[in-house]
């Protein structure tokens, strides 16, 4: 299968200037995922380049990016008004460049945060929905404040979740969205946060593959 690749610049907010992006995008792509990276990664993990991979084995385009802390790869993480502005940065030049696919947003933990936040605060011209990999529901003590603002929002969700995630308990995971509508939740046999299995894992898939699967069979759903 062909794919096309792209590597270019844009800007994240005026105070902080451009950062990376990377585009990908295989022959008869039926939809564009923005797909931002975890906390302490860039686009270029490992994490983010195979399930990247994976996602254009299903046709799905991607458009990954950085936030100015991980362009800069030093130095804390950016403030949360940073991020939120680089994920509609980001989202704007996916929609420009690629106006005739539908387009869904995406993330690794943090950045799926980043981006629900961004659209409860103020909803996004053209999303289709929203992909968490790997929801952090909490960093320490289990509590579902962090999914508080994923009422507000009234587009599809799939949440994707590891069965061994210290991050997201998953009786609680499956509260927050059962109480929430147009959204789905798909478990991620014997994963922890970052997706790693163990040998006792019941399916020889591999985890990105079903990753992608599970990805692609949703997207087909809400497009019809």
């Amino acid at each position: 299968m062909k794919i096309s690749n792209k590597e270019f610049k844009f800007v994240s907010t005026p105070e902080k200037g451009e950062v990376t992006a990377v585009y990908d995008q295989p022959e008869s792509a039926k939809a564009l995922l923005v797909l931002g990276h975890g906390s302490g990664s860039n686009l270029r993990h490992s994490l983010m380049e195979t399930l990247s991979e994976a996602l254009n084995e299903q046709l799905i385009a991607t458009f990954r990016f950085n936030y100015p802390y991980s362009e800069r790869g030093k130095g804390g993480m950016d403030g949360e008004k940073v991020r939120l502005s680089t994920v509609r940065s980001a989202i704007n030049v996916a929609q420009k460049d690629n106006e005739a696919l539908p387009i869904f947003a995406g993330g690794h933990s943090m950045s799926g945060r980043m981006f629900s936040m961004a659209q409860a605060n103020a909803p996004i011209e053209k999303l289709a929905g929203i992909i968490f990999y790997a929801f952090p529901l909490y960093s320490s003590n289990p509590s579902i404040e962090r999914a508080e603002h994923l009422k507000k929002i009234n587009l599809p969700m799939l949440f994707l979740s590891g069965q061994r995630d210290k991050m997201a308990n998953l009786d609680l995971l499956e509260l927050v969205v059962s109480g929430l509508t147009r959204s789905s939740l798909h478990v991620v046999d014997t994963a922890d946060h970052g997706f790693k299995v163990l040998k006792r894992r019941k399916t020889e898939e591999a985890v990105m593959s079903e990753l992608a699967r599970v990805t692609s069979q949703w997207i087909g759903e809400i497009l019809g």
